[in-house]
């Protein structure tokens, strides 16, 4: 899923039943170019969806969900394009095939040619068990590189999650509150109608 780092809880965390800073209408902006961003959690994965869909149909503008296992469709409601990793494999796949086909005929035909009996020098059925076997090679470790590197898994690397019980049982919807029009006590009527069981604004900083 989405994540984005360094959040920082506002000093006066907005909670199930307190007051909303809104004043006719209006949303007011976080200073020095900061991003509000409205968090709710839950504690079973239908409820989540089901808010997380009827926050979508809402027009509100989803920032991520982090849940201790996938939740079938979820990627689909919140817009996520599909994976292009079976593509990458493929790619990957292909360029092993014909890297060792190709070492192959090279080194039996043009580099070190030897007559074995009078066999033919590009025997390609007598390629077939590497080249395999070198294309499964490529395509398992060029999927799990290209995966590392489009996530951003790289070693050391810190990452804050919504809540540390979204690892365990937990599942956290954030949406962005991308403008003034955004109504803090329509959100918050429209997740506790789920059951949340927690909301509230979280700030993150403009430098960060």
């Amino acid at each position: 899923m989405r994540m984005f780092d360094a959040f920082r809880r506002k000093s006066a965390t907005r909670s199930i039943g307190m007051k909303s800073s809104r004043r006719n209408g209006s949303h007011p902006r976080a200073q020095d170019g900061a991003q509000r961003y409205f968090i709710a959690e839950y504690d079973d994965p239908d409820a989540l969806s089901a808010a997380v869909r009827a926050a979508k149909k809402g027009g509100y503008t989803i920032a991520d969900v982090q849940t201790p296992f996938p939740i079938h469709g979820i990627e689909k409601v919140i817009g996520l394009r599909p994976t292009r990793l079976p593509l990458v494999c493929l790619l990957f796949a292909i360029s092993g095939a014909l890297a060792k086909l190709w070492f192959q005929i090279w080194t039996s035909a043009s580099s070190w040619p030897v007559n074995v009996g009078g066999k033919p020098l590009t025997s390609v059925p007598a390629f077939i068990p590497v080249t395999f076997e070198i294309t499964v090679l490529f395509a398992g470790l060029g999927t799990v590189a290209a995966l590392l590197f489009r996530s951003r898994l790289f070693p050391g690397r810190q990452t804050s999650i919504l809540d540390e019980r979204a690892t365990d049982d937990r599942f956290v919807v954030a949406l962005l509150e991308d403008s003034a029009a955004f109504d803090l006590r329509e959100a918050k009527k429209l997740f506790a109608s789920h059951g949340a069981l927690v909301m509230e604004e979280r700030v993150r900083e403009a430098s960060q």
